[in-house]
């Protein structure tokens, strides 16, 4: 396939006019129609001044006009920077992307910088005519900035290529068997983040695959509605979207007939879900693994024949990788160790940061900071990440073991596990929980529940419930916010 992924989608587009492209709101769109729309926003872009290695802001949510103004700012050799359009947009972090102009959707209210251009479009319609401002162009071969979510700190700004998205949707492709070329995408994931800028855009568009675009994935009855009315075949989704379409569809009291495939990332996935999707939408999970860094796929349960729960599946093609030991020495099989990777689909630094891109890259390689092992047929188990890992008295403590035996409390609906300062261990387990049906746990209750399944060091020795957990733009619970309530 062509790198230039304008190239490559434009040449797909044009070969079948009448057939879908994209679902909104109701209506089946054909290529046709959404070239016509490329081809306005393109006009007007060419018009703005706004050319090659120039970025350009989009304040949007998912909708036709995202994809055809990414379409058009790539046709131009320019890059788009996904903003989240929910959020708070930081002053520092718009300097720091240099933009040269920004979309924003009509009516959107947003405070900006005054000196910032900005122009606003119909999310099924085009752009008003702007003039844009002067900015440093960066390399043509950059498709997309991303801000990462910031579940571990400050925002970093990830530049992908075209090499990076190509070569990262091709390996999706090839590595999960059970896609036909007759399915249907759900487009319900925000678009400004990769997960769903990737799987759920970008990779119908350069495959052909029609796809039925959600604004927004709330409420889940819509979007339960939406799957029905288009047919979707494939579920691209976060835990937390899956949990909340199955209640969906359980207060509807239907299941969705279409539905073939669903696929988990973002976050880790409860084994009880699991079990609630097979038994709710008719299919089981496949669980995967990535970081935006990397475009974002990095590891897939290949297909409902080979998937094994409880791992993120195996590595896609492409991806080379290394586990290491606390010590540097690479780790054997099934034991844990930091995730080092490289290959086509992992970027090349970010954004103008020199200085962490040093902290980052070792020897070519990219440190995920994520603690992994790896079986000998691959398949990959996630740990922790490294900033998560809780040490009690000099042993490890990993959130997502204790978080797994405290789901199965019957009084516990949701959980996150962080670690919290101890004068006497350096560090201690505390609990937060979410009650299930109003029933309160106390801290007595869960440390019973716990011997005999943890270890003592690994019993929370402090508890606070709360109603809802702190998430990031696609459903992951922020842990550092966590720890400081």
């Amino acid at each position: 396939m062509n790198h230039r992924l304008e190239e490559a989608i434009l040449e797909r587009l044009g070969t079948g006019e009448g057939e879908h492209c994209l679902w909104w709101r109701g209506t089946w769109w054909s290529r046709g129609a959404f070239l016509g729309m490329f081809e306005d926003c393109l006009e007007v872009l060419e018009a703005s001044g706004f050319g090659e290695g120039m970025r350009l802001g989009l304040l949007l949510p998912n909708s036709p006009l995202f994809w055809a103004l990414t379409l058009a700012v790539w046709r131009l050799r320019g890059a788009v920077v996904p903003l989240n359009w929910r959020g708070v947009l930081d002053r520092r972090t718009l300097e720091h992307l240099d933009l040269f102009a920004l979309v924003e959707e009509e009516g959107s209210g947003v405070e900006l910088p005054s000196s910032l251009p900005r122009t606003v479009g119909s999310l099924d319609g085009g752009i008003q005519r702007f003039t844009g401002r002067e900015c440093v162009p960066d390399s043509p071969d950059v498709a997309v900035v991303f801000l990462t979510s910031g579940t571990t700190g400050t925002p970093k700004a990830v530049p992908l290529t075209h090499r990076n998205l190509v070569s990262n949707a091709e390996a999706c492709v090839r590595h999960v068997a059970d896609l036909r070329e007759d399915d249907v995408f759900l487009n319900a994931l925000p678009n400004f983040h990769a997960l769903g800028f990737t799987v759920c855009g970008l990779i119908p568009l350069l495959f052909g695959f029609p796809q039925v675009v959600m604004p927004s994935f709330m409420p889940p009855e819509g979007t339960a509605e939406a799957i029905r009315k288009g047919d979707v075949t494939v579920l691209p989704a976060v835990p937390i979207m899956i949990s909340m379409l199955i209640g969906a569809f359980m207060r509807k009291g239907i299941s969705p007939s279409s539905l073939r495939m669903v696929i988990s990332g973002g976050d880790r996935l409860p084994p009880k879900l699991d079990q609630r999707c097979q038994k709710v939408l008719g299919v089981p999970v496949l669980e995967g693994y990535g970081l935006t860094e990397t475009s974002p796929v990095l590891a897939v349960n290949p297909s409902k024949a080979l998937r094994r729960p409880g791992t993120v599946g195996t590595f896609i093609p492409g991806v080379e990788y290394m586990v290491l030991r606390r010590d540097g020495q690479p780790a054997g099989e099934g034991e844990e160790g930091r995730l080092l990777v490289k290959g086509p689909s992992v970027f090349d630094g970010y954004f103008r940061n020199p200085g962490l891109n040093l902290t980052r890259f070792k020897d070519g390689w990219f440190d995920t900071e994520d603690l992994v092992k790896v079986d000998r047929d691959g398949y990959v188990t996630l740990v922790a990440r490294v900033s998560d890992l809780i040490i009690v008295g000099g042993f490890n403590v990993y959130p997502q073991e204790v978080e797994a035996v405290l789901l199965e409390h019957p009084k516990i609906k949701e959980v996150a596990v962080v670690g919290v300062p101890n004068p006497l261990s350096g560090q201690a387990v505390k609990a937060f929980v979410i009650p299930r049906n109003g029933e309160i746990p106390t801290l007595r209750e869960i440390a019973e529940f716990c011997k005999g399944r943890l270890p003592h060091y690994k019993i929370p020795r402090s508890l606070a419930v709360v109603d809802q957990f702190p998430r990031s733009s696609i459903g992951e619970v922020v842990k550092r916010e966590l720890r400081s309530i």
